[in-house]
């Protein structure tokens, strides 16, 4: 299953799979279990999509078969799974223009000036790329006490750490970060919050002060932030908490980048696609968060299904003559 470069450096490669997360790492291995060549293209520099990038220690819970994973581990056992076929990488590119040869075969540039030439892309870009909401006060100790993720809790530890937002993020990074830190302080804006109740009563057991209607209005420190001041948003009233971490779980704004201009049809950001997980472009699928249709659910145990579809679906696109389902893992000799 060698995948060859030509003399102008091209790669050629059966399958294209543009996003390193958990449906197009399932999507790799899914590839090369149907005998396929996979070439898998992603902006960030490491694999595991927004896994890696935001919560690798968080537990996840709707894996079939566990009980609960962590993000890390599910991420190591996908790329694992994919190795076996031996997937090519390019990491660090961010998938820039789409072109068709004169053949028909959808050929990607790179924002790094890779070229793929692929005999079918299947798009598991997740919600595209993402940066965080930023805070706004502070921003200047970003780095210096200031994050937006917490992909390494023992980092933290022994520090104070004031974690602001209200949804799932802050409260999962607050229970992650309650038994390392010296103490852990969360600030909401308002009294209602849109995590889910139970990991409220989770980081509320935890003995993490929970402030409402405030917010953080200034960063305070020298090298590094060392206090944060909260501030009442009715009274006005502010007061100081010790801050050695700040972590701003504000969410995050998506984009589609450079997919929103190849043509796909899109809905609300996300792309469009019929039950074989196509989209309206020739030869190039989608699968996971990134598509959307009636009925559509956003798990990552739905992306696998997803991921599972669109490289059977281009496979008979590739080869006619194959069939659309290629029987059981379990009938299969690896």
């Amino acid at each position: 299953m060698s995948q060859l470069t030509d003399d102008t450096g091209v790669l050629a490669t059966d399958v294209l799979i543009i996003g390193a997360g958990p449906a197009g790492l399932y999507g790799a291995y899914y590839a090369g279990f149907r005998g396929l060549t996979v070439t898998v293209m992603d902006v960030l520099p490491q694999l595991g999509g927004q896994i890696s990038a935001m919560y690798p220690e968080k537990p996840i819970f709707d894996i079939a078969g566990f009980l609960s994973v962590r993000g890390r581990d599910l991420v190591d056992g996908l790329v694992a799974q994919a190795e076996s076929y031996s997937p090519r990488y390019l990491l660090g590119h961010r998938a820039a223009e789409l072109a068709y040869d004169a053949d028909g075969l959808p050929v990607v540039r790179s924002d790094q000036g890779a070229t793929v030439r692929a005999k079918a892309v299947v798009v598991t870009g997740g919600v595209g790329t993402f940066t965080p909401r930023p805070l706004p006060a502070g921003e200047e100790f970003l780095g210096r006490g200031l994050d937006y993720f917490v992909p390494d809790p023992s980092v933290h530890a022994d520090r104070d750490v004031v974690v602001v937002g209200g949804g799932d993020s802050a409260f999962d990074w607050a229970a992650l970060l309650a038994p390392v830190a010296r103490s852990v302080t969360l600030v909401h804006r308002t009294a209602r919050f849109r995590a889910h109740a139970a990991s409220v009563e989770k980081v509320r057991a935890l003995g993490v002060e929970i402030v409402t209607d405030c917010e953080v209005s200034r960063l305070i420190g020298t090298d590094r932030a060392e206090h944060a001041e909260i501030r009442h948003r009715v009274t006005k009233e502010t007061r100081l908490v010790p801050a050695g971490t700040v972590v701003a779980a504000l969410g995050f704004l998506a984009d589609l980048g450079p997919l929103q201009h190849w043509g796909l049809e899109l809905q609300a950001r996300k792309i469009t696609v019929d039950t074989r997980m196509a989209t309206n472009l020739p030869r190039v699928f989608a699968a996971g968060d990134i598509t959307d249709y009636p009925g559509k659910v956003r798990l990552i145990s739905v992306g696998f299904g997803e991921a599972a579809t669109a490289v059977n679906n281009a496979a008979t696109v590739i080869d006619p003559e194959a069939a659309l389902f290629p029987g059981h893992s379990t009938e299969k000799e690896h």
